[in-house]
């Protein structure tokens, strides 16, 4: 079959015998199996009171249950809104009672937070379900059972309503006008067409992140919308990731580079182990990757190492390995359904080779921010919106990142970019993972201070801190260097790769004034 029916659910209908899904553990998921459940969900959640335009959130690992509910949503006209587990109940409460989601579903591992969101949002125990058993919920088969497997009346497509963590304030949910059509009038899975990834063709995509992520899930479904079986990981670690990959033929995956850097720490005897061939795209995003980590990768897995750039509010650019080793750094060019610019503070659009402010506009459609129409207007010239990302466009089209703004460190009225210390700081063995960020200075206004995570067999101490700033000395120029390095038992990341760098600089400057 060399052109699958449009969309999960004509595949289902079509060939329910055909394995879509291999959950962590190993157990396979036939299409029609995993139709019939979503089939019984949009049944029950319509039972529960959902109509057209309602949103319920998810607070769960990836699993059956995550996907079930994600392609719900996409053919009851319903807005789901996934979950970051790793929060605590008040900020799981905001996100529950800003989406105005009707049902909660979460898992028995998240329980404490997730019951204490729903009370503190006011969401009653009728309308919360649980994977396992939770006092004060609903087993999550109550959702399901009793409810006709064939599919329901009214379809239409439903979007995700992810939020975002922001910089500071609340975070806020990316909402999209649904298009009021039926699922299969839209091609779901035309997204992964711009990385070269074409439906069923033996491809194999595996899910080594948190699906509550943006781009996690929707590489996730449109790999599932053309024909692609997914192999789930719930939590990851590197040699899981290289057996899976070698057991299930795995040809796609989405990844951060503090997988890559973790691979890479493999002893050799482990990497020559397991058979990576069959990888033919490990797109990785979502943070900055070290120039020496990206060559390693691609010297290790080959031109299937490939980058994009890309925010949740839409947007991006893409580069082959081909591209970046031609220009080291990159993070590629505009995707066709996007448009890149750099403008400066006065909202002037810059010419290449200027550092400016990125700014990215989509030709798909727009978003606002739910129930924040001052933030929806913030941040935009004309029908281009920033995350607040600094960078150059070269001559070519191909986008430079620098850094966030809010990362930025200015000492003594010179701009400082963490990305490139923290690149210098992961060169050396006894890191594992680095953070670059600017403390208070009476005289210079900031300095450069680092937090470090030792690497496995090294032990933290002044005399670590000696040998790792003197690796700095060779490195980097002067004003770029870590005056201080201090060192913690584990950097706050989430499974995704995003440093909550906030986290770390928050204490530094308690009694001091600048902007967070």
């Amino acid at each position: 079959m060399n052109q699958p029916p449009n969309g999960f659910w004509a595949q289902a209908a079509a060939d329910p015998h055909r394995t879509v899904l291999v959950a962590p553990g190993g157990e396979e998921w036939s299409a029609g199996r995993l139709h019939a459940d979503v089939n019984r969900m949009v049944h029950g959640l319509r039972a529960a009171g959902m109509s057209e335009g309602d949103a319920f959130a998810v607070v769960l690992p990836n699993g059956t249950e995550l996907l079930t509910a994600h392609l719900a949503a996409s053919q009851a006209g319903f807005y789901l809104v996934p979950v970051n587990h790793h929060l605590v109940g008040p900020e799981i409460a905001w996100i529950v009672a800003d989406s105005g989601a009707r049902v909660l579903i979460t898992h028995e591992r998240f329980a404490a937070a997730a019951t204490a969101a729903a009370d503190e949002a006011g969401l009653p125990e009728s309308h919360r379900y649980t994977v396992g058993t939770v006092p004060g919920c609903r087993p999550y088969a109550d959702l399901l059972d009793g409810h006709p497997a064939t599919p329901p009346e009214d379809r239409t497509l439903g979007w995700v309503m992810n939020y975002t963590s922001g910089t500071t304030g609340r975070p806020r949910g990316i909402r999209r006008p649904l298009p009021g059509k039926l699922p299969e009038e839209t091609y779901l899975g035309g997204f992964l067409g711009i990385f070269g990834i074409r439906p069923f063709d033996d491809n194999v995509h595996l899910v080594c992140s948190p699906l509550y992520h943006t781009a996690v899930l929707q590489f996730a479904s449109a790999a599932l919308h053309i024909g692609h079986p997914l192999v789930l990981m719930d939590g990851w670690s590197p040699d899981e990731m290289l057996r899976l990959i070698d057991t299930h033929r795995c040809t796609h995956t989405h990844m951060v580079p503090t997988q890559f850097h973790r691979l890479l720490a493999l002893p050799d005897e482990v990497k020559a182990r397991y058979d990576v061939s069959s990888m033919r795209h490990a797109i990785h995003g979502a943070a900055p990757c070290p120039d020496h980590v990206k060559r390693a990768m691609i010297d290790w897995w080959g031109s299937c190492v490939e980058e994009y750039y890309a925010a949740s509010e839409g947007g991006g650019a893409f580069a082959t390995a081909e591209e970046w080793l031609k220009k080291p750094g990159t993070v590629g060019k505009a995707w066709p359904i996007s448009e890149l610019a750099v403008f400066d503070d006065d909202g002037n659009r810059l010419p290449a080779g200027q550092l400016g402010t990125v700014y990215m506009k989509m030709s798909t459609g727009g978003f606002s921010y739910h129930k924040d129409e001052t933030k929806t207007r913030t941040n935009r010239i004309g029908d281009f919106f920033t995350v607040g990302d600094l960078g150059v466009l070269d001559a070519d089209g191909y986008l430079f990142l620098r850094d966030r703004k809010i990362d930025m460190i200015i000492a003594g009225g010179v701009n400082i970019y963490p990305a490139e210390i923290e690149s210098a700081l992961l060169t050396h063995p006894a890191v594992a993972d680095a953070a670059a960020f600017g403390i208070p200075h009476a005289d210079r206004g900031e300095e450069v201070k680092a937090v470090v995570e030792p690497a496995e067999g090294y032990e933290a101490g002044d005399a670590l801190a000696a040998e790792i700033l003197a690796h700095c000395e060779e490195r980097l120029a002067g004003y770029k260097r870590p005056r201080s390095i201090d060192f913690i038992a584990a950097m706050p990341r989430d499974p995704n790769g995003k440093l909550y760098k906030r986290r770390l600089r928050e204490p530094y400057w308690e009694g001091h004034s600048r902007p967070l």
